[in-house]
């Protein structure tokens, strides 16, 4: 259920500095989108999994989070992160 290692790694290289990355905002933002992307598919399959659900509110509340301090640190870098994970149409 979880993401695998090489879809981390995947997203670690795509939006980190280097491989090891994982500390910086952005990767943070896309590990947890692509996170509630599985538990959205998961929620839509087993309606009853409450657990999921919970988890998955939790992990939205994460990225929301870290969204604003990306938005208020850095609002170019915002822009173009939500563009490019197609967040808020």
């Amino acid at each position: 259920m979880a993401l695998t290692k090489e879809q981390s790694a995947a997203i670690i290289s795509k939006f980190g500095a280097n491989d090891a990355d994982t500390g910086n905002s952005k990767v943070q933002i896309a590990l947890l989108t692509e996170r509630i992307k599985q538990l959205t598919t998961h929620s839509k399959t087993f309606p009853k999994d409450s657990g999921a659900k919970r988890s998955l509110l939790k992990i939205i509340g994460q990225r929301r989070k870290l969204l604003k301090y990306l938005e208020r640190r850095d609002l170019e870098t915002y822009r173009a992160l939500i563009a490019e994970l197609g967040l808020r149409h």
